[in-house]
């Protein structure tokens, strides 16, 4: 059963940007939905969902990790402007990782940085492992396909594993895919 949402991308995305106004569309259309928005605190992406979750008259869950304080020019902290609602301090990157990873039903992927590609990697290959049970991957914009089919090409990818992942253009599509999946759960 699809319950939680887990939005993951890029802390520099900016509010005027096309990922922004998709993490936050899609977040408030979840909430609309019953779902529990939950993302890492931060800015960005993460700021956005918040913002759609409330509009959308949701909760939000932050999954946050602290190193050493606001400022560091490696790691995006926590957004004092992300009001989320519950917070979950995770010790370190790898436990705030698996955190959003495994408390998000369904993961929605956004551009970012080496962090969200490492968020997907692991996404990808978990719901590899648990194939038919696994988790619905929706990845946002078209530039995924580039990097996928560079993946593919150089990678030891075992066949069929792009069915693991949808990509779409709309929170609208990424409602469609959910909605797909909790209609399958109840019956």
């Amino acid at each position: 059963m699809i319950r939680t949402a887990a939005f993951l991308g890029g802390h520099q995305i900016q509010p005027d940007s096309q990922d922004f106004i998709w993490a936050k569309d899609t977040a408030k259309l979840c909430a609309k939905a019953g779902l529990t928005v939950i993302n890492g605190g931060g800015p960005g992406i993460m700021r956005a969902s918040t913002q759609g979750a409330h509009d959308g008259g949701g909760q939000v869950l932050a999954i946050t990790t602290y190193y050493g304080g606001y400022g560091r020019s490696d790691y995006e902290g926590v957004d004092k402007e992300n009001t989320f609602d519950k917070e979950i301090i995770a010790t370190d990157y790898f436990e705030r990782t698996e955190k959003l990873l495994r408390m998000g039903d369904v993961h929605l992927f956004f551009r970012g940085t080496q962090g969200t590609l490492s968020e997907f990697a692991m996404s990808w290959e978990v719901s590899l492992l648990h194939k038919g049970n696994n988790k619905p991957i929706i990845l946002f914009g078209d530039f995924w396909k580039g990097i996928l089919t560079a993946i593919e090409r150089e990678m030891y990818i075992k066949q069929g594993t792009d069915l693991l992942y949808k990509i779409v253009n709309s929170a609208e599509e990424a409602m469609d895919i959910i909605n797909s999946y909790r209609s399958k759960a109840d019956n």
